[in-house]
């Protein structure tokens, strides 16, 4: 059984302005995205090169270039942040493992600063501090 076709192909020349209309569309929608706020903090990570890492659970506190720490994403004090990492040890503990302190400083960042929170993980019972970092753009391969 044949069916009739009734469609055919366009073969006259295409108009532009359906493209241009498109076109523009994607143009305004490219701007408004860039322009679009991101929330969180902008933290640059130094950049290094083949680190340790841990098997051991981690918890992760930030700090931005002005020294600011933040833990579980809200800007904390330190005494705040002395205990939360005090009830994080001992948690880990229970289950007789040892906790990592994964510490994200700005590059921007004051040695005085990340000390202060290195010290602040040792009062806490935590005695592994890892500092992230960002792997070279151009690495070599191993």
């Amino acid at each position: 059984m044949r069916f009739e076709r009734h469609a055919s192909l366009f073969r006259g020349p295409l108009d532009a302005a359906p493209v241009a209309g498109v076109l523009m569309l994607l143009l305004i929608f490219m701007l408004l995205c860039s322009l679009l706020y991101t929330p969180g903090v902008t933290i640059h990570l130094p950049e290094a090169g083949r680190w340790p890492g841990t098997d051991n659970p981690t918890v992760v506190v930030a700090v931005d270039s002005r020294g600011q720490c933040f833990f579980e994403n809200e800007a904390v004090q330190e005494g705040y942040l002395e205990a939360k990492l005090k009830e994080r040890q001992t948690g880990t503990a229970r289950q007789s493992r040892k906790l990592t302190m994964v510490l994200w400083a700005d590059k921007a960042a004051t040695l005085e600063v990340i000390a202060r929170l290195e010290l602040l993980a040792r009062q806490a019972g935590i005695t592994e501090v890892l500092l992230a970092e960002r792997p070279p753009m151009f690495a070599q391969p191993p």
